[in-house]
């Protein structure tokens, strides 16, 4: 699945970095995008998602996830799971995968710290 990105170039020190940054859209903008769409026949596609400052494939994906399901588009976030036992397990893979960045740090730290 794909993000729209935004790419920022920022100059630091003489040494160019790029940075992505993604967007993430509320169901409520997905949907008034539609709607747009709709409301403006005489549009093409391309310039809907222009005057939306959406990608041409973005807007053609909502379309089509709109028409899948019924005019509703899904949106997949963090609190939508299929049971509690799926939440619970996507928590615990959280708190594990913070565990052990924690236990690499100090890790690290104790081979630094341990060379003096």
């Amino acid at each position: 699945m794909r993000y729209p990105l935004k790419c920022y170039i920022i100059k630091k020190e003489e040494e160019l970095i790029m940075s992505r940054q993604k967007t993430q859209h509320t169901k409520q903008f997905k949907l008034d995008a539609i709607n747009y769409r709709k409301e403006h026949p005489d549009l093409t596609q391309v310039e809907c998602a222009k005057n939306l400052g959406i990608g041409v494939s973005t807007l053609a994906r909502w379309e089509s996830q709109f028409r899948d399901n019924d005019g509703d588009i899904p949106v997949i976030g963090s609190g939508n799971y299929a049971s509690e036992e799926a939440k619970e397990i996507a928590r615990l893979k959280r708190e594990l995968r913070d565990a052990q960045d924690a236990l690499n740090v100090l890790k690290k730290a104790i081979g630094i710290l341990g060379k003096d």
